[in-house]
Order: C-alpha cells, then sequence, then structure tokens
C-alpha cells in the first residue's frame, strides 16, 4: 500500500492472550512506527459470549477479527484516514480466513464498507475505497489458499527481509493455555491478574474460587513474583524448590494447609513433614507445618493441560 502511494499507519491491539514484542521488532527493522493499543477490557467482554463461538481451542477468531477492525474503525477520525486495511489472506486460516468467515468478520466490525484487503481484493467483493476510484482493483492482489509462497515473493520484491513467521502467536490456539483458560472462565474469574498468571507453572483448583500455582522452575518462581497481583506467596526457606502462590487476598488456614501440603509433594528434597513460610509479601512473616500431600490428591485438584 504504501509503494501505490497510501500513508499507512500500522496499529497492533495488544491483549492478554497476545502482546506486540515481535511486531515492534518487525516494524522497527523496517522503518514503521507502530501504534500499540491496549484493548484487553473490551476483548475480555467479548469472550465472555462470542456470536461466533470458539475454534478448536478457546479462540473465538471471527469475533476477534470483527472487535479489532470495529475499534480500527473508531480510529479513523482521530488518525484523520479514510479507510482501514487488513493483510488477511482468502482461506488461508481455516476458522477466520474462510470467505464466509471475512464477511462474518467485515459485518460484526461495523466498517465492512471502509475495509480492504490488498493481498486478496481482487477476489473480493468490492468496497468503498474500490468503487469510488481511492484505490485502484486492479493494483490489488489476487493470493488465496495456505502457501506462503507468493507472500515470501512479495517480500523479496519490496526487499522485506525481516518479518515474524507465520504463526500468530495468539495464546488462544494453544491447547494447554486454553484448558486452563476454560477452568477460569466456568468459575467466573476471566479477569487480567488471573489470566496473566496462566502462562507460569502448574495449576490446581483448591475450591470453586481458589487457585493454586506452583512455579516448575526459577523462571517461573521469578514471573509469579513479578504477576501475583496480591495473592499470597508460599516457599521452603530451608530446602531450595518451587514457589507457590494461592490466590487470596484474605488469611484462609485451611486453605494455606491444603496449598502447602501441594507445595511439599514438588520439592524431592523436602521430608514428609515440612514448614512452609507464607505472606503476601517478602519476607514471608508465617508459617505452616504440614505433610506432603498424597499424590493421588494432587491428581485431582490438578487443572488437567
Amino acid at each position: 500500500m504504501q509503494k501505490l502511494g497510501v500513508k499507512v499507519i500500522p496499529v497492533f491491539f495488544r491483549t492478554p492472550f497476545f502482546t506486540e514484542e515481535r511486531a515492534v521488532q518487525t516494524a522497527n527493522a523496517n522503518g514503521l512506527k507502530l501504534e500499540v493499543i491496549d484493548i484487553s477490557k473490551a476483548h475480555l467482554e467479548m469472550m465472555k459470549n462470542p456470536r461466533y463461538g470458539f475454534g478448536k481451542n478457546f479462540n473465538p477468531c471471527i469475533d476477534c477479527h470483527g472487535l479489532m477492525f470495529r475499534l480500527a474503525g473508531e480510529l479513523l477520525t482521530q488518525y484523520n484516514a479514510d479507510f482501514l486495511i487488513s493483510g488477511e489472506v482468502l482461506s488461508q486460516r481455516p476458522m477466520s480466513q474462510r470467505r464466509d468467515a471475512m464477511n462474518a468478520v467485515s459485518k460484526l466490525s461495523g466498517y465492512k464498507d471502509l475495509l480492504i484487503r490488498p493481498l486478496s481484493q481482487q477476489l473480493l467483493e468490492d468496497t468503498q475505497p474500490i468503487r469510488e476510484g481511492w484505490i485502484k482493483k486492479s493494483d490489488m492482489l489476487a493470493i488465496s489458499g495456505r502457501s506462503r509462497k507468493p507472500q515470501l515473493a512479495l517480500a523479496k520484491e519490496l526487499g522485506v527481509s525481516v518479518f515474524p513467521g507465520p504463526g500468530g502467536g495468539c495464546r488462544l490456539t494453544d491447547k494447554n493455555f486454553s484448558v486452563r483458560l476454560r477452568d477460569l472462565v466456568e468459575h467466573n474469574q476471566l479477569n487480567l491478574p488471573e489470566i496473566t498468571l496462566l502462562k507460569y507453572g502448574r495449576h490446581f483448583r483448591l475450591d470453586d474460587k481458589t487457585k493454586f500455582i506452583i512455579g516448575r522452575d526459577e523462571n517461573d518462581n521469578n514471573n509469579i513474583i513479578g504477576a501475583q497481583a496480591g495473592f499470597l506467596f508460599m516457599l521452603n526457606e530451608e530446602i531450595p524448590g518451587p514457589l507457590g502462590l494461592l490466590c487470596i487476598k484474605e488469611i484462609d488456614d485451611n486453605l494455606i494447609s491444603q496449598a502447602a501440603s501441594l507445595l511439599a509433594y514438588y520439592n524431592s528434597k523436602s521430608p514428609d513433614s515440612v514448614t512452609i513460610s507464607y505472606g503476601f509479601s517478602f519476607p514471608l512473616d508465617k508459617s505452616v507445618t504440614v505433610k506432603k500431600a498424597a499424590a493421588d490428591l494432587v491428581n485431582t485438584l490438578m487443572v488437567k493441560e
């Protein structure tokens, strides 16, 4: 589109399920100023009841794309822009880029007539930018199907050598992440702190309101500390091992004892009876002595992946 003389304002919408790091790196490498806009609140609302449902895992791709185009359309006045451009390719992805799905996305957005898809527009219905001659349809392309060869050839022609791989990077298409996310939805806990923690550790469901997370390694432990959102830390301070995070905001002795026994189970060097320290901040100022949880209890409480 830039080659055709169009001024393009690239926009990335951030949610808890896909972040901008790869897009920013690619934009910087190609001399593009990328606008990053957080749409987490609107995206979480959409996730509660997507009109077109979910894909193979927990990915509401059609509703997600429709939401992003609607929000992009609402930015047209702010950026003094005339129409929307999408890099979608007809039939490239099985859920959201079928012809009927792309039509559904356009209708959902409310900006159907201002949207063009330059890589496939010759194969698609004309919209206002085409009908009114803002853009010539003959300048558009007719790419379709799952092969990436046409895009790679186009990138070479345009001198674009730095670009991300074909995977979208959306965690909602990941099976294990989706299982954990479904657990949050089923327990009415679809909120940013809980979602952020889905990426780390082993997860356990202690009751309808409470989860417990155990780090798998030092990296997990550090990320849990960084994302803890005011929940309760648990740690065996005498024998190095995993960090636990009990998702409660007030002390509950029964939940603490249950979580401590789970934490002890995952420390192979701990004796059968162990003292676990806990607190809402470091240094941990309280402790409880428990026995290691039995394997069958661990399996029962784990959010299965």
